[in-house]
């Protein structure tokens, strides 16, 4: 058991994580996964449809390089270390469920990275030969074929990941019988996969036709053509899409169902769920009502019919990453580890021993009058400050104030009586791990927090104090 290594107070630790992997997730979707293959498939257009006389359509073949390089950019650039940025910053805080992730999926992780190398090595040869490739029939046909392999290597990489992420929201069997192959054929990992594949296609399809805005605006040929072709692409994976997100719905357990509506924003919005809900059809509404349009009058499409959609779009996938992390909780891994990062087979001994004497870092092991506060922020920072900070986004002494009334001093008593139960009324939260002492200790500090409106320094600040019960000392005698 461990503090997190980094903590940041005004920011939240998994707001950090979660801020890198959407913006990850937009990329890897949107500009990997969805648009090499739609960006292929308009490669494959301009040999099929250009004069006897010509290898490919040039102004076509030049538009059409001129959105890929915006994708290759931005996939080796932002894409690239938004992904390195989930390890580190996952690693940092919530080494744990890294750790247990590591040793279930190690080969498919390492399987996975041998993919990603691949992928990285079929990008560079996609782009940068493409201007070679127009030098004869054979070379252009054989750019393609690289084309449809980095699609497929892209896709790879997402099945694999989805295998993890499928597992962290629900195990399965694995909790009986640990395997990896019970690992990534959880109960989720299909309907999710099938969900995300058209989706990614989807969203591949909204920003090829937004682009096509910036390059083609002076050809209006160019354009009508752009637009119709991407209008049909959208229609096609639109439906698909649909069908998987209602289908992924349905495997859900019931207990992440019941999270749904916390999960899409804050306990403050859970009374505006429905109306969200109508928002997220009538943005999909509009992406469906615009490929329509496209097809058929492609010419009276303009660049803010696309823009509206395309922020739909980003909305829409955000919205879902953000659901996604929510609704496993009170989970990091179902039914394995709990959010705070402890093992649901470890809380007896916790309950019984506290959680501060197996503690590899923490300042004290016996709680007294003298050093309550000092014990009550080390039980804050194991138990606690995985989710919540003492004056940031999603502020402990907030989250109290809320419930007992702004302006009024916390209640020790109060708190105390209210975190053991705390999981009962409010299922995303894991159980309180430790015993009373650590429990009046926790409520002692919590007040302290309202009184002095300090924040918690992160061990990257204030260090770190080994507990001198599992010290190297104490295991020598």
């Amino acid at each position: 058991m461990d503090f997190p290594l980094f903590h940041l107070d005004w920011l939240n630790n998994r707001f950090l994580i979660a801020v890198i992997a959407i913006l990850h997730v937009l990329i890897n979707h949107g500009l990997a996964v969805g648009f090499i293959p739609y960006i292929t498939w308009l490669e494959y257009k301009g040999v099929k449809n250009s004069p006897s006389n010509q290898i490919t359509d040039f102004e076509w073949d030049n538009f059409i390089y001129k959105k890929m390089k915006v994708a290759f950019i931005i996939t080796t650039t932002i894409g690239a270390m938004t992904g390195v940025g989930i390890w580190f910053s996952a690693a940092l805080i919530s080494p744990s469920s890294i750790a247990s992730l590591i040793r279930v999926f190690f080969w498919a992780w390492f399987i996975e990275w041998i993919v990603f190398v691949t992928e990285v090595v079929l990008i560079l040869i996609y782009f940068l030969t493409w201007k070679n490739a127009n030098k004869s029939l054979h070379s252009k046909m054989r750019h393609i074929r690289f084309g449809w392999f980095l699609a497929v290597f892209s896709w790879i990489t997402m099945a694999l990941i989805v295998a993890i992420l499928g597992f962290m929201m629900d195990p399965g069997n694995w909790n009986n019988d640990h395997s990896l192959i019970n690992g990534v054929f959880n109960p989720i990992y299909l309907p999710q996969l099938l969900f995300r594949t058209p989706t990614a296609m989807l969203v591949g399809g909204v920003y090829g036709m937004t682009l096509a805005f910036f390059f083609a605006r002076k050809n209006k040929e160019l354009l009508k053509r752009s637009v119709k072709l991407s209008s049909k692409w959208i229609l096609v994976w639109a439906p698909l899409s649909l069908f998987a997100a209602f289908n992924y719905w349905n495997v859900l357990p019931e207990a992440m169902v019941e999270n749904m509506s916390t999960a899409v924003g804050t306990m403050d919005f859970q009374e505006y769920y429905d109306i969200l809900k109508i928002v997220i059809i009538v943005a999909i509404s509009s992406v469906l009502i615009l490929a329509m349009f496209g097809v058929f009058t492609p010419s009276k499409i303009k660049m803010w019919m696309v823009v509206i959609p395309c922020f739909f779009v980003f909305g829409f996938l955000g919205m879902f990453e953000r659901v996604r992390e929510f609704i496993r909780k009170p989970y990091v891994i179902g039914g394995y580890m709990y959010s705070n990062l402890l093992r649901v087979e470890d809380y007896p001994l916790y309950k019984k021993d506290g959680v501060l004497k197996h503690a590899t870092y923490a300042s004290t092991t016996e709680i007294t009058e003298e050093n309550k506060i000092e014990a009550g922020r080390d039980v804050f920072m194991l138990t606690c400050s995985r989710c919540h900070t003492a004056k940031g986004v999603n502020s402990i002494t907030y989250v109290f104030e809320r419930m007992y009334g702004f302006g009024k001093p916390l209640d020790v008593a109060s708190v105390a009586g209210y975190i053991p139960n705390m999981h009962m009324g409010r299922t995303y939260m894991p159980p309180f791990p430790g015993n009373e002492k650590e429990l009046d200790a926790l409520a002692h500090f919590i007040k302290s927090l309202q009184t002095s409106g300090e924040s918690v320094e992160g061990a990257q600040t204030k260090g770190v104090k080994i507990n001198p019960v599992n010290s190297v000392e104490q295991f020598k005698k």
